[in-house]
């Protein structure tokens, strides 16, 4: 039988170990959680070498024309090289900081306070979409790919290119922005190449737009008169533009006229929005 006092000094040892393993300090090796006691891991986790932190190094998708940047961070790089190479033709495009290509559209970017190096690809075509290669010059190399997509929106005026509609009617001119990364910040509508100027004393001209997947732009001409006859452009920001030729008639009947007042809609919203402008306008 084990006597009261000893009971009581095996407690006592069991509760000053657990304090004691408790207040050690827990450390962290490239992801790993390394106690006082695991010493005999830490050369083992502290040499695991390079490896990729792949939350940061994703693909993209870019602009024809604007440039864009892949990046790649590397961990625990120590004095290894980086390099990028494009799948398409195995080429090898920079090593370090330095452009490797005689595109010198293609460059280097590392700031030695982070692990990030970036491919920064000026102007990018069409033709630049592909499997981009991090790799870093380890026995043997290792690499991260990603996928880099170059897009270029599509703008589309519907009706065109030769609009017919009737003098006095509602002009409605419809544009559609389709392939966008991110929505056009903005439109422009120009008739004849010059800007409308939608508070001109002419009135009855308003624009509604609106972005999602698909941004859609409509130029309401109330009361359509000879002079809008023309050329309309409509200029996203971040897409060509596209342009259409509108005829105001008196009383012919062409078959491909926009009959006064109809409006071709493809999104409901969109429709009752243009119904209450042009109630509240009205023809």
């Amino acid at each position: 039988m084990i006597p009261f006092d000893g009971i009581f000094t095996k407690v006592a040892l069991i509760c000053l170990f657990a304090s004691t393993g408790w207040s050690r300090m827990k450390r962290h090796y490239n992801g790993y959680t390394v106690s006082d006691s695991d010493s005999e891991l830490e050369p083992l986790i502290i040499n695991r070498g390079p490896y990729f932190d792949t939350s940061v190094s994703k693909n993209v998708t870019a602009l024809v024309g604007k440039t864009t940047y892949l990046s790649c961070r590397v961990r625990n790089l120590g004095n290894r090289t980086v390099s990028w190479i494009r799948h398409r033709d195995l080429h090898l495009l920079t090593v370090g900081r330095f452009t490797y290509t005689s595109d010198q559209r293609f460059v280097s970017i590392h700031n030695p306070m982070t692990e990030d190096w970036t491919l920064q690809v000026r102007y990018p075509q069409r033709r630049d979409g592909g499997v981009y290669e991090c790799q870093v010059g380890t026995t043997p190399p290792i690499g991260h790919t990603m996928v880099l997509s170059v897009i270029e929106p599509i703008t589309t005026l519907l009706g065109g290119p030769e609009m017919y509609i009737n003098k006095g009617s509602t002009m409605n001119l419809t544009c559609i922005v389709k392939h966008s990364p991110e929505p056009p910040p903005t439109i422009y509508w120009a008739h004849n190449s010059q800007e409308i100027n939608y508070d001109s004393p002419r009135g009855g001209v308003n624009v509604i737009t609106e972005k999602g997947d698909n941004t859609v732009s409509y130029l309401l001409i109330q009361k359509a008169r000879d002079s809008d006859s023309g050329k309309y452009t409509c200029n996203p920001s971040n897409a060509n533009p596209k342009t259409l030729t509108v005829h105001v008639l008196n009383g012919e009947h062409p078959a491909a006229m926009q009959h006064g007042g109809q409006l071709r809609l493809e999104y409901p919203f969109s429709a009752v929005l243009l119904s209450i402008l042009v109630a509240v306008v009205g023809p």
